[in-house]
């Protein structure tokens, strides 16, 4: 599968993924850019039913976790680098979060990097954006030390089904020429008329009875409650790890 007919998989056959290929892709992953070099990420892999129990209700018991025959959790690391300058009588200066930042860009170019290669192998992948509303409870169960943090999970397995591919936007609705070009209203509105026109979409914004799509994603899907309870979790987690001093 190409990068262009690329689609997200949530079912998956009952066939193990051969360890020695999940090493090989991510060996070819890490060749992503990092800053500095310094490949500030590290990934847990998981197999083991009873861990995979563990990290389930964590990411809102979504099938996947369960089904899939590998799990990854991909962590910005930045106590790999800080110990070994501790060693080298180095001073080390990142238990700050411009250093966090700089780890959660490395590990997401890494994982983007797993993911294309996966799915190019015959693989289906599965992005779980849950990882980074509960990870306190992930740190715990993976036994992540200072200086680490999950900012990525992927389920891995061969896939069991070929669902339709969603929709995107208009590249040119994204691509801005020299600066950002700040469009008028009408324009905005242009921009998700496909997405509001399609039956999916507006079946959601009838079992939901909400007035528009917009509302679907502000009262149902993605709130200002849960948003802000979820950034205060991931503060709280951020300083238990030492990226906020």
């Amino acid at each position: 599968m190409t990068i262009k007919e690329r689609r997200t998989i949530r079912k998956y056959k009952v066939m193990d993924v051969d360890k020695t290929l999940i090493h090989d892709l991510l060996a070819t992953a890490s060749r992503a850019a990092t800053m500095g070099n310094m490949q500030l990420y590290s990934v847990v892999e998981t197999r083991s039913k009873t861990v995979k129990e563990a990290l389930a209700p964590l990411h809102f018991n979504q099938p996947m976790v369960m089904s899939a025959p590998v799990v990854l959790t991909f962590v910005a690391d930045f106590n790999r680098f800080t110990r070994w300058c501790d060693l080298s009588d180095a001073d080390a200066g990142y238990d700050n979060f411009l250093s966090f930042s700089n780890a959660m860009t490395d590990t997401l170019l890494f994982c983007q990097n797993f993911c294309t290669l996966a799915e190019e192998a015959g693989l289906g992948t599965c992005f779980l954006g849950t990882t980074v509303y509960n990870p306190m409870g992930i740190i715990d169960v993976l036994k992540l030390p200072r200086l680490t943090f999950p900012v990525a999970t992927i389920t891995v397995g061969y896939p069991d089904e070929n669902p339709e591919q969603p929709d995107r936007l208009d590249i040119s609705d994204v691509i801005h020429e020299d600066v950002y070009q700040t469009v008028s209203d009408a324009d905005i509105r242009k921009i998700f008329a496909y997405k509001e026109s399609l039956p999916e979409n507006k079946h959601f914004v009838e079992i939901n009875n909400k007035q528009n799509l917009a509302q679907v994603f502000t009262d149902c899907r993605y709130t200002r409650k849960d948003n802000e309870a979820m950034s205060q979790g991931m503060l709280e987690a951020l300083k238990k790890q030492g990226f906020l001093n």
